[in-house]
C-alpha cells in the first residue's frame, strides 16, 4: 500500500485525511454509498503512532451521557455488519463490571443507563467475579454486553472492506497542505488530490492540519501508560481470561477512571490502564528520558493491590498510546464554521474507538450534507470560543 515515488494527481468524490478506526470507517461508509473515496495516512500501515493500534479495546452499552448511551445499539448492529463483510470475529463477550463509591453522579448516571437490576454489592461480586475486591461503601454495576474489541483486525477489516466497496488507501502520505474552495486541492508529499468535500480525523495531528483553515482547535494529545499484570497463580478464580472487563469511576486516588480488560493481547497477562495521561507532542511521543517518573503507574499499582489482589503489584509490560482530548472529554463532530464541505472529527478522548462504526457514518451523512442518524448538536466545534481565527 506504500505510495509509488511518482506524484500523484486524481480526482475523489471524497477524500478522507488519516486512517485510524475514524477515518476508516468514514471512508468505509462513503464507499459503501457509492462514492469514490481516497483515504491517505501519513504513516505505513500498519504503524502504532497513534491511537487506534493495539489488540483490545472495550465496548459497552453502559454510558452515564445519554448522547452515546442512545449511539451504542447502532454501534453493536454495525460492528456486526463488519463481522459479516469481513468473515471474521472482532467482539468477545466478557460482561463488564464498573464500580464506584455509592451515590457518586457518574456511577448514578451508568445505573440510570442500565437499570436498577444491574447492581452488585460486594456479596453478589465475590461470588461471580472472587478476583476483584469491593471496599465499604462501594457498590458494582454489571453490563452483560460489556467485551473486548479485536482493535487491530478490526481496523484491517474495515480497511478491507473499504478497498472491496472501491475505495483507494495511499499509505505513507503526509498532508502538506488543504486548499479550500468548491473543490479542495488537498497536497501530500506523493501527490496532489482534489475532491467536492473532505473529513479530517487525523487524531493528534488534527489541531496542526485545520489551524491554515482558521480553526485553534482545543484538542490535547495525552501519552497514556497502557499496562499489563501478570497473576500471581496463573488460572486462578476470576483472573486473567475469567474476569470481566473492569471500569473504576469516582474513586479519590483515580480521579479521571480506571479501565481493564481480560488477558487478550498477552497470555496470563491482564490490561489495566489509568483514562488519562501526560502532554505531549505527537511527533515526540516515544522520546520519554530514561528513569522518568511514571506516577499513573504507580496509581495504577496501588489500584491493583487494592481491587484485584491476584495480580502482581508491578506491571510486567508498559507500552504507550495516544488519547486526542478536548476539554469537556466529548467528541467534535461538525462541519467547519467557514467551509461547509470540510467535515471534522476529533477529540475522541479515550473513548472512541467502540462508537467507530457510528462515528464514520455520521461523518459521512455530514459530508454529504444529509440529515444525521444521531444528533450532532453536543459534538459542535463551536460549543468551545474562542475557535475560529484568521487563516494564516
Amino acid at each position: 500500500m506504500a505510495a509509488p515515488s511518482q506524484p500523484q494527481q486524481a480526482t475523489y468524490d471524497a477524500i478522507v485525511i488519516g486512517a485510524g478506526i475514524q477515518g476508516s470507517f468514514a471512508a468505509y461508509h462513503l464507499a459503501q454509498r457509492h462514492r469514490d473515496t481516497l483515504l491517505l495516512e501519513q504513516f505505513i500501515l500498519p504503524h502504532s503512532r497513534g491511537s487506534s493500534h493495539g489488540q483490545s479495546r472495550i465496548t459497552r452499552s453502559a454510558y452515564a451521557w445519554m448522547p452515546y448511551a442512545r449511539m451504542m445499539p447502532d454501534s453493536f448492529r454495525l460492528w456486526e455488519r463488519l463481522e459479516a463483510e469481513a468473515s471474521t470475529s472482532l467482539y468477545r463477550q466478557t460482561g463488564l463490571v464498573v464500580l464506584g463509591p455509592a451515590g457518586d453522579p457518574e456511577l448514578e448516571g451508568y445505573r440510570r443507563s442500565l437499570g436498577a437490576d444491574h447492581v452488585l454489592d460486594a456479596t453478589a461480586l465475590a461470588q461471580r467475579f472472587p478476583g476483584l475486591r469491593l471496599h465499604a461503601g462501594e457498590v458494582a454495576m454489571w453490563d452483560g454486553t460489556g467485551g473486548g474489541l479485536f482493535a487491530d483486525r478490526a481496523l484491517r477489516a474495515v480497511q478491507d472492506v473499504f478497498r472491496r466497496y472501491g475505495g483507494t488507501l495511499r499509505d505513507g502520505e503526509k498532508v502538506l497542505r488543504v486548499e479550500p474552495g468548491a473543490v479542495l486541492t488537498i497536497t501530500t508529499t506523493a501527490g496532489v488530490y482534489r475532491a467536492p468535500r473532505l473529513i479530517i480525523t487525523a487524531g493528534a495531528w488534527t489541531g496542526a492540519i485545520v489551524a491554515p483553515l482558521g480553526l485553534h482547535l482545543p484538542l490535547q494529545p495525552l501519552r497514556i501508560d497502557v499496562c499489563y499484570w501478570r497473576e500471581k497463580e496463573p488460572g486462578s478464580p476470576g483472573t486473567g481470561r475469567a474476569c470481566p472487563c473492569l471500569m473504576a469511576v469516582g474513586l479519590n486516588q483515580a480521579p479521571h477512571g480506571v479501565y481493564g480488560l481480560p488477558a487478550l493481547e498477552y497470555p496470563g497477562l491482564v490490561k489495566m490502564c489509568y483514562h488519562h495521561g501526560s502532554p505531549v507532542d505527537p511527533e515526540e511521543r516515544d522520546r520519554v528520558p530514561p528513569g522518568s517518573p511514571r506516577p499513573d503507574v504507580a496509581l495504577l499499582s496501588s489500584f491493583i493491590s487494592s481491587y484485584l489482589p491476584g495480580l502482581e503489584p508491578q506491571p510486567a509490560v508498559v507500552e504507550t498510546c495516544l488519547y486526542t482530548n478536548t476539554p469537556d472529554g466529548d467528541f467534535i463532530l461538525d462541519r467547519h464554521p467557514k467551509f461547509s464541505n470540510i467535515v471534522i472529527g476529533a477529540g475522541f478522548s479515550g473513548h472512541g474507538f467502540k462508537l467507530a462504526p457510528v462515528v464514520g457514518k455520521l461523518l459521512c451523512e455530514l459530508s454529504l450534507g444529509e440529515e444525521p442518524s444521531h444528533s450532532t448538536a453536543p459534538f459542535t466545534i463551536t460549543r468551545f470560543p474562542g475557535v475560529l481565527r484568521a487563516a494564516l
